[in-house]
């Protein structure tokens, strides 16, 4: 973690199970942006913003809490869209807790959550996030970066 707030900065998004079929998967839902324009997008506003923007999508539980607990000690904000695990996985919300206080942690959905079915309406990370974005589609991410950079620098 930096030590300096002016040094260089470091935060890693993590995209949960489907979110690399992002752009072709239910486009009426989650738009026509692929996860590849979305990393590009967040990688040149954190060039913009003196952020090292690290992206990761896996498909499986077990490898995002890994990479959770690997940015311990090495990531200075981390942005999450775990997609179906928001509402089922214990496992994610245990390594987010571990992240605390010391990181800043923003939840990020593409739709919204609770205009959709209800099972939908719960986050199992909810409480243990610094904050939570929702239904603003690939703009969530960036507005998560801004953020990210306001409460890590503050």
């Amino acid at each position: 973690m930096s030590e300096n707030k002016k040094m260089p900065l470091n935060v890693l998004v993590l995209h949960g199970p489907n979110l690399n079929l992002l752009g072709t998967r239910e486009p009426d839902v989650y738009g026509s942006d692929t996860l590849k324009s979305v990393n590009a997008a967040l990688k040149e506003q954190g060039r913009t913003l003196g952020i090292t923007v690290n992206t990761f999508q896996s498909n499986y539980e077990g490898v995002l809490v890994e990479k959770i607990q690997a940015s311990i000690g090495v990531q200075d904000g981390l942005i999450i869209n775990p997609a179906a695990y928001t509402h089922t996985s214990v496992a994610i919300r245990d390594a987010l807790l571990m992240l605390k206080p010391e990181i800043p942690i923003i939840e990020i959905h593409l739709s919204n959550i609770y205009k959709r079915e209800s099972f939908r309406h719960r986050s199992m990370i909810a409480d243990v996030v610094t904050g939570q974005i929702s239904g603003l589609g690939v703009i969530g991410y960036t507005l998560a970066l801004t953020a990210l950079d306001q409460f890590i620098r503050l």
